[in-house]
């Protein structure tokens, strides 16, 4: 499908969200690694980010060596702004690359797994929230969408 980076990055923050949190699913899938990955940088670079702002002014103001001054915080700022919002993007850019990902196909033998586990779903009464899960070609979002339901199931 054709989206804009904007629907893409909603589509990897659904997909980075709908992937359970269980770590015997990395045995089985090469995106939980990924997955766990962007979760971390999801949280925690955003302050990772304010931190290194704060301590780019704060170190080049001089203030911490004694010679400090507003003029050489100021000067500082475009260099620590530019660490800042590099930092900011990288979150951004595992959401890109999640949504990317999540939009593709799966590949055959994965589908046909994925089609045995919605069968095996629906066998033990998960109709209502299977509907809106794709049958004929699936992608990595239906399949964490899957993973999600039946991991809710058994607990």
């Amino acid at each position: 499908m054709n989206l804009s980076v904007v629907q893409i990055i909603k589509l990897g923050q659904r997909y980075l969200n709908s992937w359970p949190e269980k770590p015997e699913l990395a045995r089985y899938f090469a995106d939980y690694q990924s997955i766990q990955i962007a979760r971390f940088v999801c949280r925690y670079f955003p302050a990772l980010a304010l931190f290194t702002i704060i301590m780019q002014l704060y170190f080049g103001s001089g203030y911490p060596f004694g010679q400090g001054s507003m003029e050489s915080a100021v000067g500082m700022l475009g260099q620590a702004l530019m660490y800042g919002l590099f930092i900011l993007s990288i979150p951004v850019q595992a959401l890109v690359v999640l949504g990317v990902k999540a939009d593709k196909f799966l590949p055959p033998s994965l589908a046909s797994w994925y089609r045995n586990g919605l069968e095996k779903a629906k066998e033990q009464g998960q109709k209502a929230n299977l509907s809106k899960l794709a049958v004929y070609k699936p992608r990595y979002i239906d399949l964490a969408q899957l993973l999600q339901l039946t991991f809710a199931q058994r607990n």
